[in-house]
């Protein structure tokens, strides 16, 4: 069975915003301070590669699955995403990171759109 154009636009538009995540993660400063000790950042750290795992599972029971609950959580994770990326804007403003974020949610709310449009909607309701 051929995967419908928009579908597989949803999944490389959700896959280039889970790498841009894990380049963030990945490159994120780990400097220990007063308020954040070693231990704290290594477990925030493991938090967001098992977060960003589980968003590429959910890609991936969408995309080959045709499964339609996972659009619904991917969609809900964005607007806590952006609810999260305006408070951080709001108060420290755009720097690098929050930068890389504004990306990330843009990448992924196009992508998303294309899983609710076009030749997509047939997909996951079968």
């Amino acid at each position: 069975m051929n995967v419908p154009r928009n579908v597989v636009w949803f999944e490389v538009l959700l896959y280039l915003s889970l790498t841009l995540d894990a380049i963030s993660v990945a490159f994120q400063d780990r400097t220990p301070t007063a308020k954040m000790t070693e231990q704290m950042i290594n477990t925030g750290t493991l938090m967001a590669a098992g977060l960003i795992l589980l968003l590429v599972y959910f890609v991936r029971l969408a995309a080959e699955h045709r499964k339609n609950w996972p659009r619904w959580v991917l969609t809900a994770a964005l607007v806590l995403s952006v609810v999260s990326l305006v408070q951080i804007i709001g108060e420290k403003g755009i720097q690098l990171d929050s930068g890389i974020e504004v990306v990330s949610c843009a990448l992924t709310a196009m992508g998303l759109y294309f899983s609710f449009t076009g030749d997509a909607v047939g997909w996951f309701n079968a």
